[in-house]
């Protein structure tokens, strides 16, 4: 089968193999192969479906960064694990060999980042043509005219079918994922979970962009019809994607950005949404494009004889997810940027309860709110479980940080007062009580309300009181929306008990961010929330 476009700058002696290679094949060649080869079915509306095996999710225990002379000082070990350049050069021999066995690879060549000037040039060699296909959709994707002259910075390499050895490799298990800054290489072998690809990406692009003082962000971001970006961080279940997802404003993207001195840019040139119990009914654009060709649906249950898919079926992950063009979102901006931000929106689910449904952050509260990274989840379901579970995830998004947090924080501060950026902390959780005793959540035209007047800039003009346990400021009325919601401790029946459970809630703010303490200016030290 011909190849797309072969670039003058082929593989590397060291990959050296006598494998078909197909270079650069488009959307329609590559569900061709995948569903030859047997590595999916075709739904009966065009989407291509595959399994990940054990993998439907990210492998965290299992990725690695190279500990050099470089890296040594610069990467957040206490959160990213370490191989030595010894035990990665072994690795690193033994796939070699592995692709030296193939009969076929396949070769993309991408680009990680929409603005050119900060994007990094990314070679993905895979062994599934549905990889080559994800890989594809989720990056950005060259003109056809500038393929023949790429070259990569970057090479990822991508085999399921690799086992790694503990012993020899400096891993914990047969699956491994190796990321080599100065040699600019990642390595990624048993696991058939694609997204791996994707946020070596993101890990590569929050290495290289800090250097350059733009911002890598793990957020979603739209457009204004006025022309006002606006970025959303949001931890799993906080609405980040349905908020963002707005008919009336534009796509930028759906999970990693980078704020540069002219724009807010997406990494990315596709989406990558969970599927499971998706309806058409809440979230028409992400359901329609299940019914796309083009789309791949990972884990998804589908009935083999009628091609139809279940999306409330759990059998196979609760984690199925898709990837599809951003083009494929009617709204999605043409070009993946925007202008810098008008505003920024932290979203958090309070399963506590304490949280006002909408406040205003200064920069330094921002930086404080944003290394915290807070959200809280009922706990579960299993007998004698009482109080929810809070969950701080620094920098929203802490798995592919591979910095200090507080290098992260600190462009984030500097970016907001340089901007004059308004920024706004957006509970969607629980209100008059906690989730578990006597709460509701928190009604969704309010917050779309206090959302809609924070971006048309109107909710500036309201009369603000700073609230006693987190010091920020909380609108007092804002029209359409009943003013008691907009003061907790007003929504419970015991005014008492709220006291205690915000008391309680302060203390953990406080504890988890011990750890950043060191780390940032007095001011945002300042900004913490205050033990009664």
């Amino acid at each position: 089968m011909p190849s797309a476009v072969i670039p003058a700058q082929g593989l590397d002696a060291a990959w050296a193999t006598p494998a078909n290679l197909h270079w650069n094949l488009g959307t329609g060649v590559l569900v061709e192969l995948a569903v030859q080869r047997g590595e999916g079915l075709l739904s009966e509306h065009g989407a291509l479906v595959v399994k990940t095996g054990k993998h439907t999710g990210r492998s965290a225990n299992d990725k690695f960064i190279v500990r050099d002379a470089e890296t040594d000082g610069t990467i957040w070990w206490d959160k990213n694990k370490s191989i030595t350049p010894e035990q990665f050069a072994a690795i690193k021999a033994d796939f070699a060999a592995a692709l030296a066995g193939k009969t076929d690879l396949f070769v993309q060549d991408l680009y990680g980042g929409s603005q050119p000037e900060h994007r990094v040039n990314v070679r993905v060699i895979t062994e599934f043509a549905w990889h080559s296909l994800f890989i594809r959709t989720l990056l950005v994707r060259p003109d056809a005219a500038d393929l023949a002259d790429f070259a990569p910075e970057y090479t990822i390499i991508d085999l399921p079918s690799f086992k790694a050895d503990p012993a020899r490799h400096g891993c914990r298990s047969e699956t491994v994922v190796a990321v080599d800054f100065v040699g600019k290489l990642v390595l990624i072998g048993g696991t058939a979970y694609a997204g791996e690809m994707k946020k070596s990406v993101f890990s590569i692009l929050n290495y290289l962009l800090p250097e350059k003082g733009v911002m890598p962000m793990h957020c979603s971001a739209n457009i204004g019809p006025k022309g006002d970006t606006a970025i959303f961080f949001g931890l799993s279940g906080t609405g980040k994607t349905t908020l963002s997802a707005d008919a009336s404003r534009t796509l930028i993207g759906d999970d990693e950005h980078g704020w540069s001195d002219t724009a807010v840019f997406n990494f990315e040139g596709g989406c990558y949404a969970k599927m499971i119990r998706l309806s058409a009914e809440a979230e028409p654009e992400i359901y329609a494009t299940t019914r796309r060709f083009g789309t791949v649906l990972e884990n998804v249950v589908i009935d083999p004889v009628t091609r139809k898919i279940d999306l409330d079926d759990n059998s196979l992950a609760e984690n199925s997810r898709g990837s599809y063009p951003i083009e494929l979102i009617p709204n999605a901006s043409a070009d993946n940027m925007g202008p810098v931000p008008r505003n920024i929106i932290m979203l958090t689910a309070d399963a506590f309860g304490i949280l006002p449904p909408i406040a205003k952050l200064t920069p330094d509260q921002a930086m404080y709110h944003f290394l915290s990274g807070y959200t809280a989840r009922v706990a579960g379901t299993e007998i004698g479980v009482t109080e929810p579970d809070a969950t701080f995830s620094t920098c929203f998004g802490a798995p592919f940080m591979p910095r200090h947090p507080s290098v992260y924080g600190n462009l984030l501060k500097e970016r907001i007062s340089k901007g004059g950026v308004d920024v706004w902390l957006v509970n969607t959780g629980w209100t008059g009580g906690s989730a578990t005793a006597g709460g509701t959540r928190m009604p969704i035209k309010v917050t779309r309300a206090l959302l809609n007047a924070a971006l048309d800039g109107s909710l500036n003009n309201a009369e603000f009181r700073t609230d006693e346990n987190f010091g920020f400021a909380v609108p007092v009325a804002v029209p359409g929306v009943d003013s008691k919601l907009l003061s907790p401790r007003d929504t419970w029946a015991d005014p008492a008990d709220y006291d205690a459970r915000a008391k309680a809630l302060v203390g953990m703010f406080i504890a988890n961010f011990a750890q950043f303490e060191a780390h940032v200016d007095a001011s945002v030290r300042d900004s913490a929330p205050k033990a009664a």
